[in-house]
């Protein structure tokens, strides 16, 4: 994917000389490898620091709320797509605002997984050919099959290409077929309820209450967060398992009908929690309750901000 950052730096150069936006948002190269960074251009003569491949898998939806009187440039792969159809629906940003310069995306590559695939080994260099990484640090060098190190989310993706764009930087790429996303959450739908409740006990027990997750979601942009709210005090900010696990259901809910399964919340957490299990579980209600998935239409509302006659009820008999 690294054939698209000459097109997205002349395009974004483009748009910031015409004046068509103001700002542009995109990545650039990390200090580290596997650490690209979101970064806002103004001035056309920074667009060569945008950058792009297999590792700009933060949502860059994060900087567009309430940025409600500029022109606005934004690289968009599916789900980052997806995510700004979102903002739309919920009047974050208006769809006049954007320019969208659409990225055919070819999956993000997991940092943790490259990690335990060299060992301790310290990682100095990534490189990346049609279907491969190359690893280098001192005194090694791994080639590995991209397939293998993809994130989780990535290896599941419905929806690899932009869902809304105003123009792309390639070829749109081949859809995957035949992948189930949810395979993972009907393992733990399987278990009885004492095991689940040990399940999830068990994943959230290393939190240790950074709110990484949070912050790096496209989704929670409240001013102000439930779990910062005194009057009243909803959870406490200890890590006592009762807050943590409080904290993570009902984040988790919050985006009900709403996450675009981007794993921007996995990628961050210093710790490894799979929190996609908690959305992913709710992604799969609202499909088969109500036959929605998010981020496909900037005219519709998610599930439970709207109402039906004919909806799913059973919850309250």
């Amino acid at each position: 994917m690294q054939e698209y950052t000459k097109n997205i730096r002349a395009r974004a150069k483009a748009l910031l000389d015409e004046g068509r936006v103001e700002v542009f948002i995109g990545y650039k190269k990390g200090s580290v490898p596997m650490s690209n960074a979101p970064v806002l251009i103004r001035d056309p003569a920074e667009a060569d620091l945008l950058y792009w491949d297999s590792n700009c898998a933060l949502n860059l939806c994060n900087w567009l709320t309430k940025r409600t009187e500029e022109k606005i440039g934004i690289v968009a792969n599916g789900c980052n797509s997806r995510s700004i159809l979102n903002h739309i629906a919920e009047t974050q940003i208006r769809r006049d605002q954007l320019f969208i310069l659409g990225v055919p995306c070819k999956g993000m590559i997991d940092h943790r997984a490259v990690q335990r695939a060299v060992g301790h080994r310290e990682i100095l260099e990534i490189t990346e050919a049609e279907g491969v990484i190359t690893v280098r640090g001192n005194g090694f060098e791994e080639v590995l099959e991209k397939e293998t190190v993809l994130q989780k989310n990535c290896a599941v993706c419905a929806h690899p290409n932009p869902v809304v764009y105003d123009e792309l930087v390639a070829d749109p790429v081949e859809e995957r077929e035949g992948g189930d996303a949810f395979k993972e959450i009907e393992d733990i739908e399987s278990l009885d309820p004492e095991e689940k409740w040990e399940y999830f006990s068990r994943m959230v027990s290393p939190c240790i209450r950074c709110y990484a997750c949070r912050n790096a979601c496209p989704l929670c942009y409240c001013p102000t967060c439930f779990v910062d709210e005194s009057q009243p005090q909803w959870v406490g900010k200890s890590t006592d398992p009762v807050d943590t696990m409080t904290f993570h259901m009902l984040r988790a809910y919050h985006c009900a009908g709403r996450c675009t399964d981007c794993g921007a919340c996995e990628r961050v957490c210093p710790v490894g929690i799979p929190l996609r299990q908690l959305t992913l579980k709710l992604n799969k209600d609202t499909r088969d309750l109500f036959g929605w998935e998010a981020g496909l239409d900037a005219d519709q509302s998610p599930p439970l901000d709207v109402f039906k006659p004919d909806d799913y009820n059973d919850f309250a008999m």
